[in-house]
């Protein structure tokens, strides 16, 4: 009973969701001793292509005793009840505030509905609900103690549910669908800053993770999804709509289409491992797909927990490295990611495939969804594949004045030295290991500094990092050289 009185009060209490910019709609009037239990309708206009509806509610006369319980109908539907236990709320096609019904938003008149289960006799007081109108792709709201923190944030960027199918071990069962909480208590438990949840083909996820973020303060939880096709997978993280996936399909004819659809959402597309074989085993799961457009590719899933569950590690003929060099080498700036592709929540967290195992470490102004993808775009992104909670890498690089980090481009003329420095934390230092075009280099390293002599035209440094046995534990992004005028 005190948990639950506990429960209610944080819901009375929490703040409303964040909003930016001025409300499109402000919503007031008067509650009086007449409203007495009754309900008053309040309408408001929704207007054509809104893609999210948000209120941010509030009253007076609570010291008179004065309550106002909140609901939402639509043109055509009940849209949801939270009575006294939010000051805001949203709805949207995939997702909604717990207490709210996702789905269509109809244009035309829609209704705030106000009950009142006490106003005092002659009390008077006023209501205001500020009303925003979202057009065009959204990313979920979210509430995070650390949104506007810049830092290093670590995260698992590929998991299933029973969205699709993930399943574990719940209650009596042996098992069943895995529901999502598992996996966010699992994300939890790893340390992680964030994850992706990327059910195959759908957003229906987007509904369990909303109504969970306000639990989880210190973990977002994202959506994406797993966009599976009969040539190859692909992680579309950030937008919720509906993303048509029959490649091969009139309404989808070639993988650039797709590509295009993507971009068009808003979203950042990611190959997943790239290096499987595609047939009747895992029929698509290679990536196959004739005329991508990889300069529309963002990132790359170089290291997948289930690769690392089938080979012993995540080095060999399913690694997604060679994949992703050869398009460094065509000149692309294509960031490597990793991915536990966990399907069952309770895996524990030093077992291959387990949530956040291995894990995709971010620098990001931020712990927001918009922060840590224009990072990973950035490519200021090291994987750490045994998921700890500890380990960093950073790579720096300097010639005369000018600098760049990892993700970066620094110009040098041929000829010129330019100095690297990277920087290790949680791991011996000494299995630094450094890499230039796709091949392993050895210039003389002293305290994690080396230096390498600019060529004639454009290259890539980055640097890996491996225990004294040779297995391998971090992968750097690059740092992108080209000639000075």
């Amino acid at each position: 009973m005190l948990r639950w009185l506990a429960l209610v009060l944080l819901l009375i209490a929490s703040p409303a969701l964040a909003q930016e910019g001025k409300p499109d709609l402000v919503l007031t009037g008067e509650i009086t001793g007449a409203d007495h239990q009754t309900y008053k309708p309040v309408p408001f206009d929704v207007p054509v292509g809104t893609t999210r509806v948000t209120v941010a509610f509030d009253y007076t006369g609570r010291e008179n005793k004065t309550v106002v319980d909140l609901g939402l109908l639509d043109p055509i539907r009940f849209r949801g009840w939270s009575g006294g236990n939010k000051k805001g709320f949203f709805v949207s096609t995939e997702a909604a505030t717990a207490s709210y019904l996702p789905g269509p938003l109809p244009a035309g008149k829609w209704t705030l509905l106000l009950g009142v289960p006490n106003a005092r006799p002659n009390s008077k007081a006023t209501y205001e609900a500020k009303v925003w109108f979202a057009h065009g792709p959204v990313a979920l709201p979210a509430t995070l103690s650390k949104a506007t923190t810049p830092g290093w944030y670590r995260g698992d960027l590929h998991m299933h549910t029973a969205h699709s199918d993930g399943g574990c071990t719940t209650g009596d069962a042996p098992r069943a669908p895995c529901p999502v909480y598992r996996t966010v208590l699992a994300a939890q438990a790893a340390g992680l800053d964030f994850i992706a949840v990327t059910d195959h083909n759908t957003t229906s996820q987007a509904e369990a993770l909303t109504e969970l973020q306000p639990a989880f303060p210190n973990l977002l939880l994202m959506v994406g999804r797993e966009i599976t096709t009969f040539q190859g997978h692909a992680n579309v993280f950030g937008p919720t709509a509906f993303i048509d996936f029959r490649l091969g399909s009139k309404t989808v004819p070639t993988i650039r289409s797709l590509q295009q659809a993507v971009k068009a959402s808003g979203g950042v597309f990611s190959i997943n491992h790239p290096a499987v074989p595609s047939g009747e085993m895992c029929m698509g799961c290679g990536w196959t797909a004739k005329d991508t457009d990889y300069d529309a590719v963002q990132a790359i899933e170089v290291a997948n927990g289930g690769n690392e569950k089938a080979l012993g590690g995540f080095e060999g003929v399913l690694s997604g490295v060679p994949f992703w060099e050869a398009q460094l080498n065509q000149g692309r700036r294509i960031t490597a990611v990793g991915g536990s592709d966990n399907h069952d929540a309770g895996i524990p967290h030093d077992k291959p495939s387990a949530v956040g195992r291995p894990a995709t470490v971010i620098h990001a102004e931020g712990l927001s969804t918009e922060a840590l993808l224009t990072g990973l775009k950035a490519g200021r992104v090291f994987i750490d594949l045994d998921g700890t909670r500890d380990r960093m890498l950073e790579l720096s690089a300097k010639a005369g004045d000018r600098t760049a980090v990892m993700g970066g481009t620094l110009a040098a003329k041929p000829g010129e030295a330019v100095v690297f420095v990277a920087s290790v934390t949680g791991v011996d230092a000494a299995g630094l290991e450094v890499i230039q075009g796709g091949a392993k280099v050895t210039p003389v390293i002293s305290d994690g500094k080396f230096e390498i002599r600019m060529g004639q035209g454009k290259s890539w440094v980055r640097v890996n990092v491996r225990d004294a046995g040779g297995r391998l534990l971090l992968i750097g992004n690059p740092i992108y050289l080209t000639p000075a005028a």
